[in-house]
């Protein structure tokens, strides 16, 4: 992990630079923006592998800025920096695609560990040797990191591709959301499980055909998901 670069966008200069100073220790190439506009100029011009991304930004606010970094670099990660008012629901919204977020102030051990957690998935995902797997109406190119719904090629973050590998490696279990998080964020990630909530409304919203009645990924009441895969019907 020590060659991975980060981008740090954040408009306070003194958070920004405590961020950069711990990611340095840990060994991490850091890149700052003080604005959304110099952030997104950043992005376009190096291999960055994680943003940190803080909302408040003069100008192109954070959503913003993610929704565009969605649109232009599909597989890159983001993790939003917000205050405490701001809503989990909102930070992670469909139309913006995070990975993952931190409420301010935070433990800057405990950014350290959530970028490793989402580098973790991301490598997991490029790692994965060349295979495919089916179940229609959709596949999965483990090698391309690719998903694909009938001939449509659907776009996910690296947290959705993630669960929607577990789920169709899986078909029919029934995972809790602690289960989930283990599995998909790893075992050291501290964080709210409604985190799991809001990634499955965003999978439903991209791969069902009536996302308020799931065909594919089931509510299982009490405990949290399952993959319902036609061939077992």
């Amino acid at each position: 992990m020590a060659d991975n670069k980060i981008l740090v966008v954040e408009d306070e200069e003194p958070i920004r630079k405590f961020i950069k100073i711990n990611l340095e220790r840990e060994g991490f190439i850091v890149r700052e923006g003080a604005s959304g506009e110099e952030g997104l100029s950043i992005a376009r011009k190096e291999n960055i592998d994680v943003v940190v991304l803080d909302i408040m930004l003069p100008g192109i606010d954070g959503f913003q800025v993610c929704k565009i970094l969605r649109e232009e670099f599909p597989t890159i990660g983001i993790i939003m920096l917000t205050a405490k008012s701001q809503d989990i629901d909102k930070i992670m919204g469909l139309e913006y695609g995070t990975d993952d977020y931190m409420v301010k102030p935070f433990n800057p051990m405990e950014l350290v560990l959530r970028i490793k957690s989402l580098l973790r998935r991301m490598e997991l995902s490029k790692d994965d040797k060349q295979d495919i797997i089916v179940d229609k109406p959709f596949k999965i190119d483990k090698y391309s990191r690719r998903f694909y719904k009938g001939d449509v090629d659907i776009e996910l973050t690296p947290t959705e591709y993630s669960i929607i590998k577990l789920f169709m490696e899986n078909p029919g279990k029934a995972f809790s959301r602690d289960e989930i998080m283990n599995l998909v964020w790893g075992y050291d990630f501290v964080g709210d499980s409604k985190i799991v909530d809001v990634n499955v409304r965003r999978l439903r919203a991209k791969i069902e055909d009536d996302p308020s009645k799931p065909c594919y990924i089931e509510t299982v009441w009490g405990v949290g998901y399952r993959w319902r895969s036609k061939e077992l019907d």
